[in-house]
């Protein structure tokens, strides 16, 4: 089957951000794509936390939601939402994913676990847990891509989150991101790949791009990567709509082959000599 991953430069104006979308979900299904996937913050990058905040809804309100559960539903096509910042319960903002079906209903939620409190040595400074609160629990959700496993940027680090999600049933690996350039040429590929590997499942990760209009530089390079590690699609950095076929018997053939799944045992405790 064939799925579709929108790569972004995300501005800060949500009407333009929802125009990109939209255009993309009816682009993806003309083109045969089952599933779309967009990046991390799909809706508004904006490190001007003034500027920004009269744009953040409750997801009830969130304009680009809205605008891509209907597109999804008039195009007939079911779509990763990579994440948005909306209103949560305890007045911090949640860093969520949405996954939307071919009739534009809401499937399932996720909220970013892991939040990214940086000083890099570029002089970015990046305080996710200022303004977010984390998410409390993994999910996985069955889409036509196969068994979806939700993850968000900075999770990409943290390997016990896809044990417990290829644990669950997961068997393709979601993980949009917004990823800065001096990191994601250090480590996104072959922590893309490790994932993939450890968990026998395919990986789809869409990603924001370029420099955007708040100043931020992200790094690109949307990739697909199958159960064995092989990078089916690289986007490099130009924004734009990509194409890759997932086969579902891939993940069960790799399975066999390297049965690591399988062999998964509980770690004792450490013991220090």
């Amino acid at each position: 089957m064939k799925v579709a991953l929108l790569q972004m430069t995300s501005g800060i104006d949500p009407q333009a951000n929802a125009r990109a979308i939209v255009d993309a979900v009816a682009d993806a299904a003309a083109g045969g794509a089952a599933m779309l996937f967009t990046p991390e913050m799909s809706g508004l990058v904006d490190q001007n936390r003034a500027r920004a905040r009269p744009h953040l809804r409750a997801e009830g309100d969130d304009g680009v939601l809205a605008a891509t559960r209907a597109a999804a539903r008039e195009h007939k096509l079911w779509v990763h939402l990579g994440s948005l910042a909306v209103d949560g319960e305890d007045g911090r903002l949640a860093n969520r994913a949405f996954v939307i079906d071919d009739q534009g209903e809401i499937r399932a939620r996720y909220d970013k676990l892991h939040l990214f409190d940086v000083d890099l040595p570029s002089g970015e400074s990046w305080r996710e847990s200022a303004s977010y609160a984390p998410g409390e629990g993994a999910v996985v959700v069955g889409t036509p891509a196969g068994q979806l496993g939700l993850a968000i940027c900075y999770d990409l680090r943290f390997a016990d989150l896809f044990r417990a999600l290829s644990n669950a049933g997961a068997t393709v690996l979601a993980i949009p991101a917004a990823f800065t350039r001096p990191t994601g040429a250090a480590h996104w590929h072959i922590l893309q790949r490790a994932r993939a590997i450890e968990s026998a499942a395919y990986v789809i990760s869409a990603a924001q791009t370029g420099t955007h209009e708040d100043g931020r530089a992200t790094y690109g390079h949307s990739l697909v990567v199958d159960p064995w590690g092989t990078v089916l699609l690289d986007m490099g950095e130009e924004a734009g709509l990509g194409f890759a076929e997932i086969d579902p018997a891939r993940v069960a053939d790799v399975r066999a082959r390297v049965p690591v799944l399988a062999h998964r045992r509980a770690i004792p405790g450490v013991v220090s000599a």
